[in-house]
């Protein structure tokens, strides 16, 4: 199939692929849109089943980050980078400093960050062969505490808050008691679990590694979940924290759950899924407008701002979430494609 006849293809500007024999490095790089400025999108470690597959989540993601950029209101584009390979058996520095001059070749078209599979370490690796690496480090949290750069708290903060609007938006409840699922235990899955629990939710968790698994069981007093019973279980909010494309026609039959807000890109397997749920009444909270913490994170921390100011601007995800809710109540429309027609106004698509 030719990249432009691609299902995922959406008029990107840019998609360049890269191989390192030295290292065994291979990925994708794809920007989405520049119009409101430079491409910012974190590098994702995955054992794809393959290169086909990986180039279909590249697409998928770059998309969502210039959507992501401006629904928050940044002035950024969107892009993405995968690289194919087993992050935890893998990945070596030789193949992080490759990457480095990958995404250095697109002269500061294309900023990388953090994603799953790569570390703030990692990210220091590629730092030495490019300019355009963020999230190394950070002068603020937006708690007021220390920060790595690692944007994946302020992630877990915006999922948080988004998850909580949408519970109050569609239950008219607080969180304590709340029973939320959450799939995936990573980088941003655990700490919304912390987050969650702190409030008296309560937890059903599923995860493809038992280590984290046994830490949210110990830590959290989560009821553990096989990976394919998560969708049906009896709850209240579906959290979806791992790959995108969990809400699809086998799944949405299986959901208990009133709402759905989790961390993950491209939850949505098709866009025309946003209508089902809307038709199930189930409140879909569309994944680049609650999942866009990291990324403000990110941008506060490359301008002249403090952690008042990043906390302020991850909060107004849940006012955000609640205008899109109102719009599509009053106009009969499924939230995320609600969503959609305001970041493209914004993006200057239409």
């Amino acid at each position: 199939m030719s990249l432009f006849e691609h299902p995922e293809f959406a008029d990107h500007q840019q998609v360049s692929f890269f191989s390192d024999q030295a290292s065994g490095l291979k990925a994708v790089i794809a920007v989405h849109n520049t119009n409101l400025g430079p491409a910012l999108g974190g590098c994702r470690m995955w054992n794809y089943a393959s290169s086909a597959e990986a180039l279909n989540d590249v697409l998928r993601l770059s998309k969502g980050m210039t959507y992501k950029a401006a629904m928050a209101e940044l002035k950024l584009g969107g892009g993405k980078s995968v690289i194919i390979g087993d992050p935890r058996t893998q990945k070596s520095p030789a193949m992080m400093e490759a990457m480095g001059r990958c995404v250095e070749s697109f002269m500061g078209n294309y900023i990388t960050a953090e994603d799953s599979g790569i570390s703030v370490d990692d990210l220091k690796l590629m730092e030495k062969h490019s300019q355009n690496i963020a999230g190394t480090r950070a002068n603020y949290s937006y708690d007021g505490g220390e920060s790595d750069g690692n944007p994946a708290p302020s992630t877990a903060y915006g999922v948080f808050v988004g998850l909580k609007a949408s519970v109050a938006h569609r239950l008219n409840r607080n969180l304590k008691g709340v029973k939320v699922a959450i799939q995936g235990l990573g980088h941003v899955g655990y700490r919304l679990a912390k987050h969650l629990h702190s409030e008296g939710a309560e937890l059903f968790v599923t995860d493809i590694f038992p280590d984290n698994l046994d830490k949210a069981a110990t830590e959290l007093g989560a009821k553990i979940v096989d990976p394919k019973d998560i969708f049906s279980q009896d709850v209240d909010v579906f959290a979806p924290c791992a790959l995108g494309a969990s809400i699809n026609e086998e799944t949405i039959p299986l959901l208990k759950a009133s709402v759905i807000a989790g961390a993950a890109n491209n939850q949505l397997a098709f866009e025309h899924l946003g209508g089902e749920l809307a038709k199930r009444d189930i409140l879909y909270a569309p994944d680049y407008v609650i999942n866009a913490g990291g990324v403000i994170d990110i941008y506060h921390q490359r301008m002249d701002s403090d952690a008042t100011a990043l906390r302020a601007h991850i909060e107004r995800i849940g006012v955000t979430l609640n205008e899109i809710y109102e719009r599509a109540g009053a106009e009969n429309k499924a939230t995320n494609n609600v969503a959609n027609a305001i970041a493209e106004e914004r993006f200057g698509l239409n």
